[in-house]
């Protein structure tokens, strides 16, 4: 067993390589996701079918939602990116957490920029004789702001806040992308996708933290600050992913067996709250995934390019 007190240096890196590990993980498995969207329903055809079909279904209550969809998405914009961008950096200035300053503009400008750039010069739509001669709208640019900005302040604010930001996170990011669903601006899939663009950034810049200064030196007593915090919104988002997430299977499985013939309007609809749980579902699981990555690199990182530990007071938050 390796004594920590006579070698800190390889306590302090052998703590730091599984958060980095689960970081890496999780990038590579939302960009495998994106990937997976695209392909399943957008270049295949009964996939395009079952998208098209929520499409179709959104029209079912769409003028009672109508007003409140617009509201939402008018928190979506390019002055409110910049606000954000810069409360949260400034956040991280107060907290001389220059590191953290860094990651949110990395991960806020790489988000959005990876989502246009695969929306408009990656992806291609084919049309399958499937809905309307249109181009591709996947990833969702409405939902990859929402959900950035919701990352970013993940990255910014104290540990034990980090538990709730990432459920409102979560909350805000399901209101804006099915707003996007209510308005007929994008199908699930487009959210979705958009969705696991900000998962594969923010792990990312997860990976980056954990060359920077150490939120928890090993040794430090358990349970850690924000911990019962952690578990209880991390349990909350999970239950909220599997729930939804069976709802959308049963939902989109009916959905698929019948995607190839004339659907009714009932039938879209199923498919329309298919696709909004599935949205929910895999939002909330993004969520608990990037709180449990964003805490776990807190615990120990790897520091300097020598390996040396920073020495002085533990921060607190």
């Amino acid at each position: 067993m390796l004594d920590s007190s006579a070698h800190p240096e390889q306590a302090r890196a052998q703590s730091a390589r599984w958060p980095v590990a689960l970081a890496w993980l999780t990038a590579a498995a939302a960009g495998v996701g994106v990937w997976g969207m695209y392909v399943v329903f957008v270049q295949s055809r009964i996939g395009q079918q079952v998208d098209h079909a929520a499409f179709l279904g959104s029209q079912r209550g769409q003028s009672l939602l109508w007003d409140s969809a617009q509201r939402v998405l008018d928190l979506v914009s390019i002055p409110s990116i910049v606000v954000i961008i810069a409360a949260s950096m400034l956040i991280a200035a107060l907290r001389r957490r220059w590191l953290q300053a860094a990651q949110v503009a990395i991960l806020v400008a790489g988000a959005n920029l990876t989502t246009e750039v695969l929306k408009t010069h990656v992806f291609s739509r084919p049309y399958l004789d499937v809905g309307f001669r249109n181009g591709n709208a996947l990833p969702s640019g409405h939902t990859t702001v929402a959900a950035s900005i919701a990352a970013a302040l993940l990255f910014v604010v104290p540990r034990r806040a980090r538990p709730w930001v990432a459920v409102f996170g979560a909350v805000y990011t399901v209101l804006t992308g099915v707003a996007t669903m209510v308005k007929q601006w994008h199908r699930p899939s487009d959210v979705v996708a958009a969705v696991l663009v900000v998962l594969l950034w923010s792990a990312l810049a997860c990976a980056l933290s954990a060359w920077g200064t150490p939120e928890v030196l090993p040794g430090t007593p358990r349970p850690l600050p924000g911990s019962g915090g952690s578990a209880v919104a991390g349990a909350l988002l999970v239950l909220a992913a599997l729930g939804a997430g069976a709802g959308a299977y049963i939902t989109l499985r009916s959905t698929w067996r019948v995607a190839g013939g004339s659907l009714t309007s009932g039938q879209m609809l199923t498919a329309y709250i298919g696709g909004a749980l599935g949205v929910v579902a895999v939002t909330s699981l993004a969520f608990a995934l990037l709180l449990a990555v964003r805490q776990a690199v807190g615990h120990g990182r790897l520091g300097t390019s020598r390996g040396a530990i920073v020495q002085g007071p533990t921060p607190t938050a």
